[in-house]
């Protein structure tokens, strides 16, 4: 079996919507520059409060990708 050699990139996406929502915000931005991607980790999660309203989701991931041989 093939071994494989990891990094790792942090970024933070939002979402209105959801927590969910804010990761597949942050994981589709990634994919536009980043190639093998393998996993993803919450490390923050954060949101923007209006009154009594939760009116954005913050999410910081940690994004796993196999570097190339």
């Amino acid at each position: 079996m093939k071994e494989s050699i990891y990094k790792k990139i942090e970024i933070t996406g939002t979402s209105e919507k959801s927590l969910e929502h804010a990761i597949n915000n942050a994981i589709l931005k990634a994919s536009e520059t980043v190639r093998n991607m393998r996993w993803f980790e919450m490390t923050e999660v954060r949101g923007r409060i209006d009154g009594e309203k939760t009116i954005q989701w913050q999410v910081t991931v940690k994004i796993g990708f196999a570097l190339e041989d």
